[in-house]
C-alpha cells in the first residue's frame, strides 16, 4: 500500500518493514504518517524486493532471541543488496552495535525519536551516508500520528514502564514511562473512528502502568473513551496485574461499557511465588489469582489471555508442574508461550541457566497443554450464536472478532461480507485457537 501526499518536496520512495509487537506496529503507523505528510511514497508490509526504493526502515523487536537472529539476518541481505537502510525499534535503541556489524551503513533512529524520521531522511537524500539519532527523547509523539480509516487502528498510549523485570531487555530499549496525554489520545481514537475505524488497539509495553506520572490510569482513559460516538470496540493492550490494585473496580466498570472488549492480557509468567519474586514481578500467584475470580465474576464471559515462560533459570521441576497446573484450573482463553531466551542487557542473563533441552521440553508440553485448555474450551461454543465485526481477511478466510475478541474464522466466499461490518454468526466448529462460524446475518458499518 502507498500513501503520497505532495508538500513540493522532491518525493522518496520508502518501505516500512515491521517485526514484533502491536506498538512497534503502531509506531510504524506514526512514521508512514510523518513520511507520508512530507511528500514520500510510503509502502508498508514485506517485500522479496526493494528495486527502485530509495530508503528501506526495519522497525525491529528485541524480546526474543530467535526474532532478533531473524532480523539480523533481513539486514545483513538488505544490505548486501545495496539496499539504504534506516533501523528503528528495540534492537535499534539496546544493541545499535548488532545492527551495525551486520549493516555497518544503516542509519540509526531510536523508538522515542521516531517523529524525526523525515529529518534523518532528509539528511540522507542531502548528501549525508547515514545518520544517528540515538538517545532518549521524552516527545508525545502520538501526536505525530494520523488516521488513516483502517478497520483496525492502533494507538500508543504510552511509551517505556516502571517494571525491572529480570528477563527482559525492552524497558532497556524505551527508556523510562512517558504517558500521552489524555487529550491527545481521545483525539486520535475520535479521529479514527471518525475515518472508519471498528477496532482500536490502545497499546503500550505496558498498558498497566499508563497515567502514572500523569496522576490518571488506563480505567479513566477508557471511560473517557465511552463518550466517543461511533459502533467501535477498544482493545486494552498488555497490562501487567501489579498495577491492578490501583484501578481494578474502575477497570472492571470500564470493561462492561459497550465500547470495550471484554477481554484482558495479564501475563502471568509464572504460577510459581519463588519464580515471580526472582523475575522481579511485583505480585504473586494468589493475588493474580484473585484479580482473575475477580474480574471474571464482574465482566461475564470475560476472556483472560496471559503469557508464561518455560525455563526461567529459577525454575525448577515443582515450579514448573505449578505453571501446568494453573493452566489446567484457571484455563486461560489464551496463552502466549515463550522459551526463555537470555537476553544481554537483562539480570537473568547472569543467572545460571537450565540445559536447552529441559527448556525445549518444557516450553514444548507448557505449549501442548495450552492449546488442549483452548481447543477444549472453545469446543464448547460450537452449535452457539455470537455477533462479531469483520476485522482482517486472508486468502482463504475473514478474520472476525466477538464481544470477547475471540477468532471466528469465515469462508471468504461467504457472500455479502465485508471489511468493518458486524455479523451474526452461527459456531460450527472450533480447533485450538479460533471459533468457525456461519454468517446468518450481515450490518454495514453504521
Amino acid at each position: 500500500m502507498f500513501l503520497v501526499f505532495s508538500l513540493g518536496r522532491k518525493m522518496a520512495r520508502i518501505a516500512i518493514e515491521t517485526y514484533g509487537c502491536t506498538l512497534n506496529r503502531a509506531d510504524s503507523d506514526i512514521m508512514e504518517n510523518v513520511l507520508a505528510s512530507d511528500g514520500n511514497a510510503v509502502q508498508t508490509g514485506y517485500s522479496r524486493s526493494y528495486e527502485g526504493f530509495d530508503y528501506v526502515i526495519v522497525n525491529t523487536c528485541t524480546v526474543k532471541s530467535p526474532t532478533e537472529t531473524r532480523i539480523i539476518d533481513r539486514i545483513k541481505k538488505l544490505s548486501a543488496g545495496g539496499v539504504r537502510l534506516i533501523i528503528t525499534g528495540c534492537m535499534a535503541s539496546a544493541n545499535s552495535d548488532m545492527i551495525l556489524r551486520a549493516a555497518p551503513g544503516a542509519s540509526i533512529v531510536t523508538t522515542s525519536n521516531i517523529h524525526r524520521i523525515s529529518d534523518a531522511v532528509a539528511q540522507l537524500a542531502a548528501g549525508r551516508s547515514r545518520v544517528d539519532y540515538s538517545g532518549y527523547s521524552r516527545v508525545d509523539k502520538l501526536a505525530f500520528g494520523g488516521a488513516k480509516g483502517a478497520v483496525i487502528s492502533r494507538i500508543a498510549i504510552s511509551e517505556g514502564c516502571v517494571s525491572s523485570c529480570s528477563f527482559c531487555e525492552t524497558r532497556f530499549a524505551r527508556g523510562p514511562l512517558n504517558s500521552f496525554p489524555h487529550e491527545v489520545i481521545l483525539k486520535a481514537i475520535e479521529m479514527n473512528v471518525r475515518k472508519g475505524s471498528r477496532e482500536i488497539e490502545l497499546t503500550s509495553q505496558d498498558v498497566g502502568a499508563y497515567g502514572l506520572d500523569r496522576k490518571t490510569d488506563i480505567a479513566e482513559l477508557l471511560a473517557g473513551a465511552a463518550g466517543i460516538e461511533g459502533d467501535f470496540r477498544i482493545r486494552v493492550g498488555m497490562l501487567n496485574p501489579e498495577h491492578l490494585h490501583r484501578y481494578i473496580d474502575r477497570l472492571i466498570e470500564a470493561l462492561c461499557m459497550r465500547s470495550a472488549y471484554k477481554f484482558l492480557h495479564l501475563p502471568l509468567q509464572s504460577a510459581s511465588n519463588s519464580v515471580l519474586r526472582s523475575m522481579g514481578r511485583n505480585y504473586t500467584i494468589e493475588e493474580f489469582i484473585g484479580y482473575v475470580d475477580e474480574i471474571r465474576a464482574k465482566v461475564r464471559g470475560v476472556s483472560i489471555e496471559t503469557d508464561m515462560i518455560a525455563g526461567y533459570p529459577a525454575e525448577s521441576e515443582g515450579d514448573y508442574c505449578d505453571s501446568l497446573s494453573f493452566l489446567r484450573n484457571i484455563r486461560p482463553a489464551f496463552t502466549n508461550v515463550s522459551k526463555f531466551c537470555a537476553r544481554p542487557h537483562a539480570k537473568a542473563c547472569g543467572m545460571q541457566q537450565l540445559g536447552n533441552r529441559i527448556v525445549k521440553s518444557r516450553s514444548s508440553e507448557m505449549s501442548r497443554v495450552a492449546r488442549q485448555v483452548q481447543k477444549e474450551d472453545l469446543g464448547k461454543l460450537v452449535g452457539s450464536r455470537a455477533s462479531a465485526l469483520v476485522t482482517e481477511q486472508n486468502e482463504r478466510s475473514f478474520v472476525c472478532r466477538d464481544d470477547y475478541y475471540r477468532i471466528i474464522a469465515l469462508p471468504r466466499r461467504t457472500p455479502g461480507i465485508t471489511l468493518g461490518s458486524r455479523i451474526d454468526a452461527e459456531i460450527t466448529g472450533s480447533t485450538s485457537v479460533c471459533l468457525i462460524g456461519r454468517a446468518c446475518a450481515t450490518r454495514s458499518p453504521s
